[in-house]
């Protein structure tokens, strides 16, 4: 393949805003319900691997290396679709969650603290003991 009909073939990666740190903000929605269920970071390998596997893979800015999904919970993120907003600086993955459980904590939904009051309060329960889920 010549660098011509490669850099076409990827041009659509070069319509996404990234900022100053090649990274891009990606918030994943559960795509039967709409529920959101976390927020993380993709720079351009990351968005591309997403494309090409149809599995979610994000960028670790705590560990400052691609992360795919699941990898060590086995809840893995099928893609159903990937989005950008109107700004091309944020995107929108519509994923089904393997196993229901999208966050470290053993929730489903990365946003389970309500503010009640003036106290954060989580919401929704612990469906698996992270102990489990991580016991590798």
């Amino acid at each position: 393949m010549t660098g011509l009909s490669s850099a076409l073939l990827n041009s659509w990666l070069d319509e996404v805003h990234w900022d100053n740190n090649g990274l891009v903000p990606v918030i994943a929605q559960e795509h039967g319900t709409g529920k959101v269920l976390m927020f993380a970071w993709m720079n351009r390998e990351a968005l591309q691997l997403t494309f090409d596997t149809r599995q979610a893979v994000y960028w670790s800015r705590s560990r400052n290396k691609l992360w795919r999904k699941g990898e060590e919970s086995g809840h893995f993120q099928k893609v159903k679709s990937i989005r950008t907003d109107c700004d091309g600086d944020v995107l929108l993955l519509a994923i089904e969650q393997v196993g229901g459980i999208a966050c470290h904590t053993g929730r489903e939904s990365c946003f389970f603290n309500e503010l009640q009051g003036e106290y954060w309060v989580p919401a929704d329960p612990v469906l698996k003991d992270p102990k489990e889920i991580y016991a590798k």
